[in-house]
This record gives structure tokens, C-alpha cells and sequence, in this order.
């Protein structure tokens, strides 16, 4: 298993519950890419910290479900841990096991994350976004979202999607309200 980036403490929460800046981990699937070539991973790092989130763990995995869960249960496990992303293996090929490796550990998919990701992939790449299988979900305490593993993809699934959704002040679509309630 890969050693992840060591972790860095949260901020503290403007009202004890919800921290003020997510600690977000960051998984790159891909038997092809390494460090120094995956520019998805840095890519979504990169958005994640100028959202004024954390950054506090990071992995490249080869495409085996196990390692996938395992390293996820890991992060579940870890309370600076609010948020998962990974990228890559989330395709139809053989070897793309993201998917059933996420859906191992979920507790409770939201599969409206998958659907919206897909809509608006349509309109940018038309007919190639089913074969997308993004997905998102929670586990225990914290939120679970696979990504494609392409540039264009991580940043529209950040862009659009998952910046509005942990953003301080974005209404009842803020996630991360809810992360003190996710255990009840």
C-alpha cells in the first residue's frame, strides 16, 4: 500500500462541529500513471487547497479493489479525514475496479452524484459519458467520491460539482453541515 502524505491538523470549527476548512484525501487509480506523471491527482489537490480545504493525505494505487478498500477504510477511519476523491479506474475496461472497490466500503451511495456528473459530461463530450461509472457516497463519517481518471473530468467534477457542495454558505447543498449527522 502506498504511504500516503502525511497528515496536517484541521482548522477549527467555527462552531465546534463542522470544521471550518475539510480535510480532503486524495487517491490517483492507475496502473500507468506515478508520482511525478499524475497530473489528475495534482490537479484536484491543487482546487481542493485553493478552496481553502486541506490536502492532508494522498495515494497512487495500481487498479486492485482490495488495496482501493483498504486504503479507504484507512482514511474512513482517520478522524482528519472528511472527504475522499479518487481518480481513475472508473471506466468499463477489466481492469477498472473503483467502483465495486468504493461500493465495498459505502454505507449509503448517493447516486445523484454519479447521475449529475454524467449530464454534465454529456454536454461536453457527448455520448461518451456512459461509460462513466463516477460515483459517490458515504462511509461511516465521511464522503466517498470516484472520479474518472482524466484531467478534463477532475476538473469539471470539482468545478462544478464538488466545490459548491462543501463551500461555506452554499445553502442546504453544503455536505459538510451534515457530517456530524451522518452517523445518527
Amino acid at each position: 500500500m502506498a504511504d500516503p502524505t502525511p497528515l496536517a491538523p484541521a482548522a477549527p470549527a467555527a462552531d465546534d462541529t463542522v470544521p471550518a476548512s475539510l480535510g480532503f484525501a486524495v487517491l490517483t487509480v492507475s496502473d500507468t500513471r506515478a508520482a511525478e506523471t499524475d497530473s489528475s491527482g495534482d490537479i484536484l489537490a491543487d482546487r481542493i487547497r485553493a478552496a481553502g480545504h486541506q490536502a492532508v493525505a494522498r495515494a497512487l494505487l495500481r487498479d486492485d479493489a482490495v488495496a482501493i478498500s483498504a486504503q479507504l477504510r484507512e482514511w474512513i477511519a482517520h478522524p482528519r479525514i472528511h472527504v475522499v476523491v479518487s481518480t481513475g479506474g472508473t471506466g468499463v475496461t477489466g481492469r477498472d475496479v473503483t467502483p465495486e472497490a468504493f461500493r465495498a466500503v459505502l454505507t449509503k451511495e448517493l447516486p445523484g452524484f454519479g447521475e449529475v456528473f454524467r449530464a454534465l459530461s454529456f454536454r461536453k463530450i457527448g455520448l461518451a459519458a456512459i461509460q462513466s461509472r463516477a460515483l459517490g457516497g458515504v462511509a461511516e463519517n465521511t464522503y466517498l467520491f470516484a472520479l474518472p481518471g482524466s484531467n478534463g473530468a477532475v476538473r469539471d467534477a470539482w468545478d462544478d460539482i464538488l466545490s459548491h457542495l462543501f463551500a461555506p454558505g452554499s445553502g442546504n447543498c453544503n455536505l459538510a453541515v451534515l457530517i456530524p449527522r451522518l452517523e445518527e
